[in-house]
């Protein structure tokens, strides 16, 4: 296991190329199963999740070549081999498995998700789904048993808009008897990213990106080539360290589209922002302003991005409030800040952060994929050396991320654990 070692102090300047979406790619890979012939999907993160699920597809018989970027999965000798345990347990989008194997196969064992911890986010919304559309669902020692003599079309409901809800229902749906109508639905970019590969694979998909989703089943898929849409976090996360500590720092490879809440919001701290068709320039000024933020389901400000843009706040003026109505215990970096001299105190879903405040560099543990970059966005902005533990979620959502900050003038290395800090983290 490996620590990242941070010199704060130094100001980032040039260009660096934002990978392919993570939140997508985790949806992407289990949709080839679906598929009778091979699917390749180019722009995939170099990120852990990715590693996983190709290991899990070959689980199940499917044969995966990745080259660079790009993933071709064969899924034609795939069969329904129960995942109950295993690496399944090691990320939460291994719920996709659910979808597309009770689409192709009519069904799966597979064992309940990990991930990161922010709390209670159930899947009956899923379950629900499948439900709707034929499907017998049990809980039995710990991971989900999904049968299904048939899928039928259905008309469902999502009771709270969730985007893998409406991902997994969509994987199963593709290959229903029938029509599908999903209310309610999620909004964000990844969905419209799944069913563009779906589609492209034959499915008959209408109004993704809308709240109300049309699926007319198809008795089979085939392969397609597809390419991944630009990580808008990854994106997000980078444009908050140009304005943290940035000197000019063109982010490429973007949608600016995907992004407009947090753009709005930097402008609104006093950033100058230029956006291109695909790029970004952010120019960090001297002073920036305190504002608040509320977290919302897209197109509103995204959760994903709340612990990064608290470390910015930090060197804000004035007091900023940061809410979190999608998940209530994503302040896990707020201790973690205040080891690096952040004054911030959490009152039930919200943070309030006064400012400005100059962070000292510290040891701090990442406690999610998020929460790790906040800590790196902050051993940025702090003087002296900051060292982070909990790599291991970072590297789930961030492709090459020492040579990207190094790319653009900082001074970060990653170093191996001593015995002694190896012990004290299984203790912690």
């Amino acid at each position: 296991m490996e620590k990242l070692k941070i010199a704060g102090g130094y100001p980032l300047k040039g260009t660096v190329r934002v990978s392919g979406a993570k939140n997508s790619a985790v949806a992407l890979i289990p949709a080839t199963i679906l598929a009778e012939s091979p699917v390749t999907i180019e722009g995939l993160p170099d990120i852990s999740d990715v590693e996983i699920l190709k290991d899990l597809l070959e689980e199940i018989g499917g044969k995966v070549n990745i080259t660079d970027d790009e993933m071709t999965v064969d899924p034609s000798r795939m069969i329904s081999m129960p995942l109950p345990n295993g690496k399944v347990k090691m990320l939460r989008a291994s719920y996709y498995l659910m979808g597309a194997m009770l689409g192709r196969f009519k069904k799966a064992v597979i064992g309940l998700p990990g991930g990161c911890h922010l709390g209670p986010r159930p899947i009956d919304q899923h379950i629900k789904g499948f439900e709707a559309l034929g499907a017998q669902i049990t809980n039995e020692q710990g991971a989900i048993y999904l049968r299904a003599d048939e899928l039928r079309g259905a008309r469902i409901y999502l009771d709270v808009v969730s985007v893998g809800a409406t991902i997994n229902i969509m994987l199963a749906a593709v290959r229903a008897k029938g029509r599908t109508i999903i209310e309610n639905a999620a909004k964000e970019p990844e969905i419209i990213d799944v069913a563009t590969l779906l589609t492209n694979m034959g499915a008959k998909i209408k109004g993704a990106g809308t709240d109300v989703i049309r699926i007319d089943g198809v008795d089979s898929l085939h392969g397609c080539r597809h390419t991944i849409i630009p990580d808008r976090i990854e994106a997000g996360t980078y444009m908050i360290l140009g304005a943290a500590i940035g000197e000019g720092v063109l982010i490429d490879n973007v949608i600016p589209q995907h992004l407009e809440s947090l753009i709005a919001k930097l402008r609104e701290m006093g950033v100058n922002i230029e956006s291109g068709d695909d790029q970004v320039f952010v120019n960090g000024p001297s002073n920036l302003k305190a504002v608040d933020i509320k977290t919302l389901v897209y197109p509103g400000f995204p959760t994903d991005l709340q612990q990064p843009f608290t470390a910015l706040l930090t060197k804000a003026a004035g007091s900023s409030v940061v809410t979190d109505t999608i998940y209530g215990a994503r302040f896990k970096h707020i201790d973690e800040l205040r080891r690096m001299n952040a004054n911030i105190k959490v009152e039930g879903r919200s943070a309030i952060i006064s400012g400005p405040v100059q962070l000292h560099g510290a040891k701090v543990k990442a406690s999610d994929l998020r929460a790790g970059a906040a800590l790196f966005i902050a051993g940025l902005m702090a003087e002296g050396i900051t060292e982070v533990t909990g790599l291991d979620h970072i590297d789930r959502g961030y492709s090459n991320l020492v040579e990207k900050l190094n790319g653009l003038g900082a001074t970060v290395w990653r170093e191996a654990l001593t015995q002694e800090e190896l012990e004290h983290l299984k203790n912690t």
